[in-house]
Order: C-alpha cells, then sequence, then structure tokens
C-alpha cells in the first residue's frame, strides 16, 4: 500500500472513530432532552444518531476497499 493510501486509511479510521463518538453523544443528549420533556427534539437527535451508525458503516466499508482497485 501506498503512503497515499496509508494516509487515506489512517484518515478513514480516524473519522469512523470519531463519528461513533458523536453518535453516542447524540443519544445522551436525547435523554437528557427527555428528561425535560423535549420530546421532539429527542427524536430528532436519535435519529440523527441512526444516520450516524450508517455513516460509519459506509466508511468501515470504504476501509475495506482500500487496497482492491
Amino acid at each position: 500500500m501506498s503512503e497515499k493510501e496509508e494516509r487515506l486509511r489512517g484518515l478513514i479510521e480516524h473519522w469512523a472513530h470519531h463519528n461513533d463518538e458523536h453518535r453516542d453523544r447524540f443519544l445522551e443528549a436525547a435523554e437528557e432532552a427527555e428528561g425535560l420533556g423535549l420530546d421532539e427534539a429527542a427524536a430528532e437527535m436519535k435519529l440523527a444518531a441512526v444516520k450516524a451508525d450508517e455513516v460509519s458503516v459506509h466508511l468501515r466499508k470504504a476501509l475495506g476497499r482500500l487496497g482492491e482497485g
């Protein structure tokens, strides 16, 4: 694997991990919002967490495809 490909791999791994942290924080904030009676806001944050999971899936798929081409 070339130096540029290794750099790209490192970036994607970082993004996937960082995105997972954001997802976790979205869920924590959703719980806080529910506790404040802000159910609609909580629902949107939960949807954001689902979308963040989808992003992480695609980032990890991209990692799996590095070096295939």
